[in-house]
């Protein structure tokens, strides 16, 4: 008996290794590029891999700015940022992505205050129910909704500053998703009645609506100097289900124990995108461990990258 369950634990304890090499060890962006003179919006970069991503860009001389809601955690972020990089160029601004109104506030006064913009990252995301204050779903008004809004809004300075780029932070859980357009229509909201065990799948679902836009975006951009890229920054250890109910919260922290990589990990894929020279003919790919990988037919389907597009209009008041 002994022998057998030394066994069996050396067989588990192999697996464990081979998935936790799999998961944690994630390679690094090798670019040098600095980045001096450049502009850069980081949403969501009060913490987590945000935060990192921003620190990361103001070591590389960027002016960043950090495009948050919680005015408190932001401001000391900012300051930790400027600590930590040497750059003072590292500013707060108000952004709240389950306002649409907060949205179009942010650009006016981004657009007066600043001259340029060379790198829009949208990496703020949430995993929790609700409502925003338009009617959509928390989970897509702010995952999706909002960052569609934010782009379309800053890319004329985008244009004017090229060669630029615009970053998505989507997630691999993408390719479990679908996107039902019926319920979109009707109810402003990927799922409904959806309870707190069924957050992941609509998670999973405006991820997908994260690389069906930069998909149909970068179709818009052919002949810009603006490049798109969606990526998955790997499964990383964040906060981002700390407004979840308590059964997610427990799940979240256990597996983040044995299978989670760190933000700093979790951070390299969106600084390829940003930074990595000689990538621009893959715009509107998605990538994954800072390469380009493949994605499935759902969300790569022109139709459907449209037909989202337009309905995203629609709920934005853009047409």
């Amino acid at each position: 008996m002994f022998a057998f369950l030394l066994l069996t634990s050396l067989v588990l304890l192999g697996i464990y290794l081979i998935l936790r090499h799999r998961f944690l060890k994630l390679p690094k962006c090798k670019c040098s590029t600095q980045l001096h003179g450049k502009t850069v919006i980081v949403t969501g970069s009060n913490a987590g891999i945000g935060k990192h991503t921003a620190l990361d860009l103001a070591r590389r001389g960027a002016r960043v700015i950090l495009a948050c809601r919680d005015q408190q955690r932001a401001e000391a972020a900012v300051n930790d940022i400027r600590k930590r990089s040497g750059n003072n160029e590292v500013v707060y601004m108000h952004l709240d992505l389950a306002k649409l109104q907060s949205v179009q506030s942010f650009a006016e006064n981004f657009l007066k205050r600043e001259a340029r913009l060379d790198i829009l990252i949208n990496n703020a995301g949430i995993a929790i129910d609700g409502k925003t204050e338009d009617g959509f779903g928390m989970i897509f008004g702010v995952n999706h909704l909002g960052p569609f809004l934010l782009t379309l809004l800053l890319l004329e300075r985008l244009k004017e500053c090229g060669p630029s780029r615009i970053v998505n932070v989507a997630s691999g859980g993408h390719r479990m998703a679908s996107i039902d357009f019926n319920c979109l229509s009707a109810h402003r909201d990927l799922a409904v009645g959806y309870t707190g065990l069924d957050v992941f799948a609509v998670y999973c679902q405006s991820k997908l609506c994260n690389v069906l836009f930069t998909h149909e975006l970068a179709k818009r951009l052919t002949g810009t100097n603006v490049t798109c890229y969606s990526l998955h920054p790997g499964v990383i250890k964040t906060d981002i289900a700390r407004h979840g109910g308590a059964v997610w919260r427990m799940l979240w922290l256990l597996m983040g124990v044995f299978f989670f990589a760190d933000v700093e990990s979790g951070a390299q894929t969106t600084l390829h995108c940003a930074l990595q020279e000689g990538i621009e003919p893959l715009s509107g790919r998605y990538f994954s461990r800072c390469a380009v990988e493949e994605v499935g037919g759902k969300a790569k389907d022109d139709a459907t990258a449209k037909k989202l597009w337009e309905l995203s209009e629609r709920f934005c008041g853009l047409s």
